[in-house]
């Protein structure tokens, strides 16, 4: 039985218990005090009821359990008390002023936080769909993503270009101090190098890359949720590379986003990550937790709120698979997968995943499959896919190389028996290290089971 399948049925049984009329219209997976009583406890209850109400709540059950559909496995965690970021201040709306407006794509400053004392100014590109001919829906406004760059890139005028051509008002801030001519502003902020990412750990918090980083983001959101065509309901945020590291963080920290995207980056980079030996390796252990407790995406992804599409490239050389796995596993609202087969590390794409995600959860578009988590018994593989649009391919990916070596150890494929919904065939050697189950839609969109490591 499915996890979120296991905590419909309490949720059910519950319902019934409280009061029969009701139990239908409230059967809503996820209530806390449900989950917190015990079965036997929920059993007795349900046993007073109509029996003609256990008998429509048994087919409720069947249809659940049937389904094979991602739920909320637990309610999200509260941030934690270490958590440096002053939400409330951050969710104002900055003061701003445009540089360019008569373009297609504008440019603009606004205020950041204090660096090294010193008030700073965050460069940002805007677009908005009605400078390519597009008009907003019966609401007049627009779905809106917040985009964030990776390490050694910069504010892409191309980016939100891209997504603004598609129907989305988009805005992309700087990381670096610079402006648009790539040189640093006169009062920028921190750099972006790993001088600033780690060594700075044990200066003042408004020193360091990563608090900066994760404000700006939160006040580029705050900027552009006060422009009028833009749909406050329908704001998302996705970053790529040290941009995905910073979308899981801004994830838990945000909770004014409908969905997150982060591409390649996570957590746990102190156990296994590009910088594990060059940059942890040469901290002590308290400056190790301190950076960890601070500054890692672990610390904050199991408080997102909102659902959350992680993508990702199985030979990444940044962010390895087990602990890109670990860091999924803390999200505790509806969770999707994209794990590629050797996906190239870049900073813009136009993959058909990326657009099928944020039409999804923006724009009420067709949603892309999910893949259950499989089941590996006697050395087979069995899952379930639920999808609105037919699936043409269904594989299994496995290694066997260590973790260690991530982004050069080869990986297996083998061809799955697709039958329905449901998928079989032989799976991974005892002896595999990785492996997930990756469909292909007619839309040529691959989405995957999470990712199972040993």
């Amino acid at each position: 039985m499915f996890p979120h399948s296991v905590m419909a049925l309490k949720f059910c049984i519950f319902s019934i218990r409280a009061n029969s009329r009701s139990a239908i219209t409230s059967m809503k997976p996820g209530s806390r005090m449900c989950s917190e009583m015990s079965l036997q406890t929920c059993w007795r209850g349900a046993r007073a009821v109509h029996s003609g109400v256990i008998k429509f709540v048994n087919v409720i059950l069947v249809l659940i359990l049937l389904s094979g559909l991602p739920a909320r496995a637990a309610e999200p965690l509260p941030l934690p008390a270490s958590t440096p970021w002053d939400v409330a201040a951050l969710s104002k709306t900055p003061t701003h002023k445009w540089l360019k407006e008569d373009s297609p794509v504008k440019s603009l400053t606004y205020r950041g936080l204090p660096y090294k004392g010193k008030p700073t100014s965050v460069f940002a590109y805007y677009a908005s769909p009605t400078s390519f001919g597009i008009k907003a829906d019966k609401s007049g406004k627009f779905p809106t993503l917040v985009l964030v760059h990776g390490g050694g890139g910069k504010a892409f005028p191309q980016w939100v270009e891209l997504w603004a051509k598609r129907g989305y008002a988009a805005i992309a801030m700087d990381h670096s101090g610079r402006g648009p001519d790539g040189k640093r502003l006169p009062d920028g902020g921190p750099e972006q190098g790993h001088e600033q990412k780690f060594a700075t750990i044990d200066e003042p918090l408004e020193n360091q890359w990563s608090y900066h980083a994760v404000a700006n983001v939160l006040l580029a959101h705050s900027l552009v949720r006060s422009f009028e065509e833009v749909d406050v309901e329908r704001t998302g945020v996705t970053g790529i590379s040290w941009g995905g590291y910073l979308t899981c963080i801004v994830a838990g920290v945000d909770a004014r986003f409908k969905f997150a995207m982060p591409v390649y980056g996570c957590g746990f980079l102190r156990d296994n990550s590009a910088w594990r030996d060059s940059e942890f390796g040469k901290m002590s252990a308290l400056q190790s937790d301190k950076w960890h407790t601070l500054w890692d995406p672990s610390q904050y992804l199991a408080s997102a709120r909102m659902p959350v599409a992680f993508l990702n490239g199985t030979n990444d050389f940044a962010y390895p698979m087990d602990s890109y796995a670990k860091s999924c596993a803390l999200v505790r609202t509806e969770k999707n997968y994209s794990i590629q087969l050797k996906m190239r590390h870049g900073h813009v794409f136009d993959f058909p995943e990326f657009f099928v995600f944020a039409d999804q959860y923006l724009k009420k578009g067709t949603p892309m499959p999910v893949v259950s988590r499989p089941a590996l018994n006697d050395g087979k593989i069995s899952t379930k896919v639920v999808s609105s649009t037919k699936i043409l391919t269904a594989r299994l990916h496995f290694t066997t190389g260590p973790h260690k070596k991530n982004s050069t150890r080869p990986w297996t494929t083998r061809d799955l028996t697709l039958a329905g919904n449901r998928i079989e065939g032989d799976g991974p050697p005892d002896d595999a290290t990785a492996w997930y189950v990756e469909v292909t839609d007619e839309r040529k969109a691959v989405a995957s089971s999470e990712v199972m490591t040993r």
